[in-house]
């Protein structure tokens, strides 16, 4: 099925040659100038009529039949694909405004504490800390570098310091959101961080699927430590995306994450 744009640049392309062989022809078929071709091919299309000239030659007159029963179905046709592609375009901008307040939401109540909780036990944290010290100034080329430089960061987290009964009972708090962001119909137009939840989500799982988290074998912390991994890793790029998106949008919201900031350990919402 051919999308919005296809369907347009197919009719258009379609009424550029019928408009270009209606010139030719009227020129050919009628003792006209270019310009009254173009005449002749612009109002038989706009079905406005003609004035002082009009076809009158028999195969002026079945040409004009011809541009008539084409050319006019495929200017409506283009209008109402140029009509469709704006309206498209305006529902999907308010689906993606609707999508990163949900993921203003996700970060506000549960993701930037989740990275918080992580960073404090991440092994190698000092080697991307300073990193990811955002300040005001940053441009786009900036958050780019930082997510070029993560590319080969390990997310090396010490589960063995890690309170990951709090960490559960963190989840617990938040469950409800969790749960209908999950829901949510939006999602689909944002992949990757839709993959971002399905991972924090799949954790909290696997934390719920024990019954105690003490006294685990080592080979099952170590299945713990890659779910963990994996949603680190993931949260802290959809972060860097979010942080980018206040940013350039909501720069008071932007100004409080700076001063809020997971990775900063002196992070406070004070104003000093």
């Amino acid at each position: 099925m051919l999308t919005e744009a296809s369907r347009l640049r197919f009719f258009l392309s379609i009424l550029c040659v019928v408009f270009a062989l209606g010139t030719f022809g009227f020129m050919m078929l009628e003792p006209v100038t270019l310009l009254d071709a173009l005449y002749f091919n612009i109002a038989t299309i706009a079905t406005v009529g003609y004035g002082d000239i009009h076809p009158v030659t028999a195969a002026g007159k079945i040409l004009t039949m011809a541009v008539i029963i084409t050319g006019v179905g495929v200017f409506l046709a283009v209008i109402a694909a140029m009509t469709e592609s704006m309206l498209s375009k305006h529902e999907k901008k308010q689906r993606m405004e609707r999508l990163n307040v949900a993921i203003g939401l996700f970060f506000s109540e549960l993701g930037t504490g989740l990275l918080a909780f992580f960073a404090r036990h991440d092994a190698q944290i000092d080697r991307i800390e300073q990193s990811l010290i955002i300040g005001n100034s940053w441009t786009e080329a900036d958050f780019s570098a930082v997510l070029l430089r993560l590319q080969d960061y390990d997310y090396l987290v010490d589960i063995n310091s890690m309170e990951l009964e709090a960490l559960k009972g963190y989840f617990d708090a938040q469950n409800t959101l969790l749960l209908r962001l999950m829901d949510n119909p939006n999602l689909s137009e944002h992949e990757s961080f839709t993959d971002t939840l399905v991972a924090v989500f799949h954790l909290r799982q696997e934390l719920y699927a024990r019954g105690t988290l003490s006294g685990l074998p080592a080979s099952d912390m170590e299945h713990l430590v890659f779910d963990i991994k994996r949603a680190y890793g993931m949260l802290v790029k959809q972060w860097l995306h979010y942080m980018w998106h206040l940013r350039e949008s909501y720069p008071f919201l932007f100004s409080l994450a700076v001063r809020t900031n997971p990775f900063d350990r002196n992070a406070s919402a004070i104003v000093g």
